[in-house]
Formats: structure tokens, C-alpha cells, sequence
């Protein structure tokens, strides 16, 4: 921890004067053109920051470790950023006497598989070659500055590798969760319209593969734009080796193939054999790095955009100033790269300041025990370690006395940070004092954020100054977000009175620009409802000393764990039944996952006015399916429950929040605006002759259905 530094004063500094708070930060990027206008407040839809200046993020992820040099002694307290990289021109960061060597030799990149049981080290200049080579062949494959590239893979070194390739080239990746069935995917590249598809042979799981190349397959058949004109193949082991029929030339009566055939499909090796290593491509700090699509509440997923810029700037600066890491130190996030936490804290930030990340393929249990992360925080000296509460529950669940924790030693463990979801009282206290009581010097630090922010919104500055955890809060706000509690007239509300999280603006450097190609949607979204701030869409309050207490969505987004699933999307493929009639889907609280899907339905009536005849467990069984097929895997429905009609606001909004009020249990009022008082007293007379859901279904197949 930096004693120099304190968390109020820094605070304040960076909504009083942002501009220039965030100019100094800004000196931690090694810029080609560097910036002279910092905020551009007069940008619609929102402010934009560094407006005139250009870089590459790869070359500051990569090049400039390699073959450049690197500070390691932090300047004053008032500079922030700057004790990381004293940067301008290459001539400037040469002549500064106080630097080290490059770090071409560090490990940047270990990826350690326990589905496969292997463990490959990539140092930086080893990730850079790849990097540059793979960058090289997409150009080759006519790939350029702003086109778009979906990387539909799983946990393997390639999917980074395809990450940094795009930003060298300029080129905008939309990585997709390798869970998403084809439907959800067909969905994303309708939207971004990739000209390259980037995908593998499949992801491992316990005791089963998922073929990727099928479903990509499906997806295409499912679209309606015609960008994509490559779709390039990873092999891998233990997945049987799919051959691809070499390109076709013109002939003098038949047109060649990459004019007949829709997409041409290459294997991984061929297309980077002969490559040359491409250079960075400086970029617009404005110009987009990166989409990543969201779930929406209408079922349609949002674009979020990141930008290069702001994007550098502000990750540098949380990993100095909220993670407390250094070059050369270990992190090791237990996310997926579908996800926004991964593309920060797996990829872009321990690169960004030089540090090691650690890409883990597997599971928290099982793979094979309850101790698989702390054999890593062991095995490869992590420092920081970054995982989700559903995680920890489930190793608390298979491990309660922390006995496979207790064989490794993880003395070098310095921070146990969460987020994802709300980090629950007992799951904290399990794991600061049974996992880890051998370590009292370790915070466990709950923190929260958005993949629309990309970075923390609230937490624990331990590069600033650490400061006492309360339990169920996620702390103090980050400096930059000027974070505020409102009741639905847009007035603050006092400390402890509950009400809507929202965000001053300008957003700090590094949140979203927008969602791709729907301003108007991201207006609606965020700004409309409260004008001057971002809405959070969740709820929660302050306490007297300004510890925010994040309380859940405030929208119909299901959190279920870690995976922001859209309810519209569940209720789509529900409702798509040829039996239902209406649906509403709710999330209920699960000890292990956070939250569950349940499906209310309504069936639908034949011809004479009586409700059609379905046998429970066929409608349970085939709701089930349409579900996985539609959303993917990882959307279990837990219950399916048939109702005889759903409480509905006069406008015929249904009344989602009251469900989940009488599903989990909770008081709740008649909401003045209902249609039929009668419906909602039906609902809940129903719940309790039925009893409340009492934890997880083990599988899909034991999943009750209940009707009326």
C-alpha cells in the first residue's frame, strides 16, 4: 500500500477536477499521438475522453515490455499513474535513468488447464510473436482497422491470443461465451456483422466436450447478414480433426469459391503458416476496441463499446490503485473471457502493467477437488486473486473446513477480491476465516461493477489506502464515479433508505461510449430516466459513513452465477411452447448459484374454451430443452410452474418484482396500479399450498413442475 496516498482526498480531486486527474493518470500509456484535450463534455451521446490522441492497445500490452523499458520506483502522490510507466515519446521512456530492462523473459500469460492437466507458460515476447503472427494473417485474410471479429472459444491461450491480434490491427473483437447456444450467437453476429469468426474445436467440461464448429454452423444458418466471409478453426486434442476443403479458383464457366460459398472455413495453423508478423496499427483513443454484448430485459442483447483510450488509462489505474499490483506480480481471475471480468482482469490489465495472468480452463470443484485455486495461488506465486461468490460457495459446499485450502500454502496471497454478484455475510466470513485464518493480513474485498462500466464502481482502494471492510457492502465509490442514491422523482434519499444507484455525469475514462450501432437505445437505458446521470439499474443505499450497500437489479436481469441471463430471452424460448400461452420469468435466491430461473406459465385453451392438456413432466422436460437450445446450457430452468393467470398492472405490465417478493418470502404490498387484486392473492395462496423452493434441483431432469 502506498502510504502517501489517502482514498477522501483522491476522491475529491477526481470529481473537482477531473480533467486534470485524469490527465495525469493518462501518463501510465505510452501514447503515439499524446492527448491535449483530456474531456470532451460536449460529446453526444456521452462525454468522450483523450479525443485527440491515438495509440495501440497491443503495443501497450505487449511491445512496449518487450522492447521497451519499464519504472518500477512510484513518483508523487499527486501524480497518479505515473509511478507505472513515466511515458510520452519512445525517446522520453529511453532516456529515463530511474527504468529497469524489458521484461521480454517475464512470464505474461500461464495457462493452466485442469481439464487437460496441462500447464503452458507464455512469456512476453513468446505471446507477442503469436500475437503479431496471428494479427499478420488476418490481414492477410483481408481483415482491417474497424471491421468487426467474433472469437467464440473456450478458456485456451488462442482466445487471448485472437483478442490482442484484433486490437493490433485495429480491428473490433465481440468475444461470445462458449456456453451461448447457436441461437444466442446467430444473435450477436447479426448485430456486429463480423467479417471472421474465430472459434475452436469445443470447450471441456466434467465429464463431457461441447463441439464448438456445429453450433457455428447452426448460428450461420440462423443469420440474416452476410459479413462473414472466414470462419477459422482451433483444433484441438481429444476432438475429432475436422478436415476443410482448400479455396477453389474461378474457372472459365464457375465462380470461384470465396465468391460462391457464404463462409470459407480454415484450420487455425494454416492460416497463420507463412504469416508475416503484423505491426501495431495506431488507432483514435476514441476509436472502439472492443463490443460486448450484455443481456437486455426486452431479450435483445446490447453492444456495449469500449473504447482503446480510456479503456488503457482507466485499467492501469485500478490495477495500481484498487488491486495493489506491480509489474511483474501474479494475478488470477477465475472468470471467463465471454465475460467483461475476464476481458479486464484475465487479458487486459495485468498485460496493460506488465504483471502475469494466470487463464484458468476448469472448474472451482471437481476438477479435481474443492482445492484447485489454491493449488494455483500456490503453484504459480499469486499475489491478487479474483474469483465470484458462487465460486466460493461451492467450494464451501464440498469443502466447509477448508481442508484442501489448508495443504497449500498461500503466504504470498496478499488480496482476495469478489464480485459478480452480492458477496452474502456468510460466504465472506467462511472465506476470510476458515479459508484463509491462517492469513489475517489477507483482505477479502467485495467490489462491484458493470460489464458496462468495465472497471470497479465501488471497492476497497488498497493501493490507496485500506480501508475497514463492513460486511455486505461493496465499499466506498472508486474515484471518478460520482455515484449517487435516488427515489423515483429524482431526489436524493437519506443514508439507509433504499432507492436507485445512479452515476454523475461524465462517466470516468474506460465505461461505455455507447451500444453498437443504437444510440437512441442507449440513451433510453441509461440516461433518460434520471438526466445528468447513468443508471445503475440496481438499487441500494448508502450508510452514514458513505459505504454503498448494493441491494439487486432493479430490472429483470437474472444473475444466476455470475451470468447476467435475460429474462425476455428465457421467456421467449418459453413462451415459444405451442402449449403456452403467456409466461413471466423470475430469478429466485440459491445459496450455490445467487439465483435460479422459474418459469410462471399460462397454458393456452382449445377451441371450446377449456385449458389444452399437457402431461407436467413433458411440458417441465420440453420447456427445458427449448431453453438450453435457445439461451445455452448454463440457462437451467429450475421450476416451471402453470398458473391460471399473471398479475398484470392495467397497462399489462406484468408485476415481476411482487413474484419474486412472495416467491423468496418476503412482506410485500398490494401495488396500486395492479389489474386484478384476485390474480396475485390466487399466486400466493398457490406458493404456500405448494412451499416455498427450498435450494437447487441437482439436475434439469429433477426440476418439478407444478400446476394449480
Amino acid at each position: 500500500m502506498n502510504a502517501q496516498q489517502e482514498y477522501r482526498p483522491t476522491y475529491q480531486t477526481s470529481l473537482v477536477d477531473p480533467s486534470d486527474f485524469w490527465g495525469a493518470a493518462a501518463a501510465a500509456v505510452s501514447w503515439d499521438v499524446p492527448p491535449t484535450q483530456i474531456l470532451d463534455s460536449t460529446a453526444r451521446p456521452t462525454a468522450r475522453w483523450f479525443t485527440d490522441a491515438r495509440l495501440n492497445t497491443s503495443y501497450n500490452a505487449l511491445d512496449r515490455h518487450v522492447r521497451d523499458i519499464t519504472p518500477i520506483e512510484p513518483s508523487t502522490a499527486g501524480e497518479p499513474g505515473r509511478d507505472l510507466f513515466e511515458t510520452g515519446s519512445n525517446s522520453d521512456r529511453l532516456r529515463n535513468a530511474d527504468q529497469t530492462g524489458g521484461r521480454a523473459d517475464q512470464p505474461a500469460l500461464i495457462y493452466d488447464s485442469a481439464m487437460t492437466g496441462a500447464t503452458v507458460v507464455y512469456t512476453y515476447a513468446e505471446l507477442l510473436a503469436e500475437v503479431a503472427q496471428f494479427a499478420g494473417a488476418m490481414l492477410r485474410l483481408g481483415v482491417r482497422t474497424g471491421d468487426r471479429v467474433v472469437i467464440y472459444m473456450p478458456m485456451i491461450p488462442e482466445a487471448v491470443i485472437a483478442m490482442l491480434a484484433c486490437a493490433r490491427i485495429g480491428a473490433v473483437h465481440s468475444v461470445v461465451f462458449g456456453g451461448f447456444a447457436a441461437h444466442e450467437l446467430a444473435a450477436r453476429i447479426d448485430d456486429a456483422e463480423p467479417v471472421l469468426i474465430v472459434t475452436a474445436s469445443g470447450g471441456l467440461e466434467p465429464g463431457k466436450r461441447l463441439e464448438y464448429p456445429p453450433i457455428v454452423l447452426q448460428a450461420l444458418d440462423l443469420v440474416h447478414t452476410v459479413a462473414p466471409r472466414h470462419v477459422v478453426v482451433k483444433q484441438r486434442p481429444n476432438f475429432p480433426t475436422l478436415r476443410f476443403a482448400a479455396p477453389q479458383p474461378a474457372t472459365e464457366h464457375l465462380p470461384g469459391s470465396s465468391e460462391s460459398v457464404a463462409a470459407q472455413w480454415l484450420d487455425w495453423e494454416d492460416m497463420v503458416a507463412d504469416a508475416e508478423p503484423a505491426d501495431p496499427v495506431p488507432v483514435a483513443a476514441t476509436d472502439p476496441l472492443y463490443i460486448l454484448y450484455t443481456s437486455g430485459t426486452t431479450g435483445k442483447p446490447k453492444g456495449v463499446v469500449r473504447d482503446n483510450g480510456g479503456h488503457a488509462v482507466a485499467l492501469i489505474w485500478s490495477m495500481r490503485y484498487i488491486y495493489d499490483m506491480a509489474p511483474g506480480q501474479v494475478m488470477l481471475t477465475t472468470s471467463d473471457i465471454g465475460w467483461v471480468v475476464g476481458h479486464s482482469y484475465i487479458v487486459y490489465a495485468p498485460l496493460l502493467i506488465g504483471a502475469t495472468t494466470v487463464l484458468y480452463e476448469g472448474k472451482p470443484v471437481g476438477t479435481p477437488d474443492p482445492g484447485a485455486y489454491w493449488r494455483m495461488v500456490e503453484q504459480h506465486g499469486v499475489h491478487v486473486m479474483f474469483t465470484a461468490p458462487t465460486a466460493l460457495r461451492a467450494i464451501r459446499r464440498a469443502d466447509p473446513d477448508a481442508a484442501a485450502a489448508h495443504r497449500h500454502d498461500m503466504s504470498g496471497l496478499r488480496a482476495l477480491f469478489c464480485a459478480g454478484e452480492r458477496l452474502d455475510p456468510t460466504t465472506l466470513e467462511w472465506t476470510r476465516d476458515v479459508v484463509l485464518a491462517d492469513h489475517p493480513d489477507c483482505p477479502v474485498v467485495d467490489h462491484w461493477w458493470q460489464t458496462e462500466t468495465g472497471w470497479p464502481i465501488c471497492a476497497d482502494p488498497l493501493g490507496l489506502q485500506e480501508l475497514p471492510i463492513k460486511t455486505g457492502s461493496a465499499s466506498l465509490p472508486v474515484p471518478g464515479y460520482r455515484l449517487r442514491v435516488l427515489d423515483y422523482e429524482g431526489d436524493a434519499v437519506a443514508a439507509g433508505t433504499e432507492g436507485n444507484i445512479v452515476i454523475g455525469l461524465p462517466l470516468p475514462p474506460g465505461t461505455l461510449t455507447g451500444l453498437w450501432g443504437d444510440d437512441d437505445r442507449f440513451v433510453r437505458s441509461y440516461l433518460a430516466a434520471f438526466p445528468g446521470h447513468y443508471l445503475t439499474g440496481d438499487s441500494g443505499y448508502f450508510d452514514e459513513d458513505g459505504y454503498l450497500y448494493v441491494l439487486g437489479r432493479s430490472d429483470d436481469v437474472i444473475n444466476m452465477a455470475g451470468h447476467r441471463l435475460s429474462a425476455g430471452g428465457i421467456e421467449a424460448a418459453v413462451a415459444g411452447h405451442p402449449a403456452v400461452a403467456e409466461c413471466a420469468v423470475i430469478g429466485i435466491p440459491d445459496e450455490l448459484k445467487g439465483q435460479r430461473p422459474i418459469a410462471y406459465v399460462v397454458l393456452k385453451s382449445d377451441g371450446t374454451g377449456q385449458t389444452v392438456q399437457i402431461d407436467p413432466d413433458q411440458l417441465r422436460e420440453e420447456l427445458t430443452a427449448r431453453v438450453r437450445d435457445q439461451i445455452g446450457a448454463i440457462a437451467t430452468l429450475y421450476d416451471v410452474i402453470v398458473v391460471q393467470a399473471l398479475p398484470k398492472t392495467r397497462s399489462g405490465k406484468i408485476l415481476r418484482k411482487t413474484m419474486r417478493q412472495i416467491v423468496a418470502g418476503e412482506d410485500w404490498e398490494m401495488p396500486a396500479t395492479i389489474e386484478d387484486p384476485a390474480v396475485l392473492v390466487a399466486l400466493e395462496d398457490q406458493i404456500i399450498a405448494s412451499g416455498h423452493p427450498e435450494g437447487p434441483a441437482t439436475s434439469s431432469d429433477d426440476a418439478p413442475v407444478r400446476s394449480s
